[in-house]
């Protein structure tokens, strides 16, 4: 039995046509909600770097 060309959801993994990315729009929310959490992580420890380097520099030994 030949094997349908198909793509799998990338958030849940169910088989999909070869040119969607998502299975249902609650997938791609879903990938939409976790990216903004992962930008928001990452902001969030640029800033906390930023306020630790600034720290340093002002608390120093001149």
């Amino acid at each position: 039995m030949p094997v349908v060309p198909h793509r799998h959801c990338i958030v849940c993994g169910k088989a999909i046509e070869p040119e969607k990315k998502f299975c249902s729009n609650e997938c791609e929310e879903t990938m939409k909600r976790e990216q903004k959490r992962q930008r928001n992580f990452t902001l969030a420890m640029f800033g906390l770097l930023f306020i630790l380097l600034l720290m340093m520099l002002l608390f120093s030994p001149r």
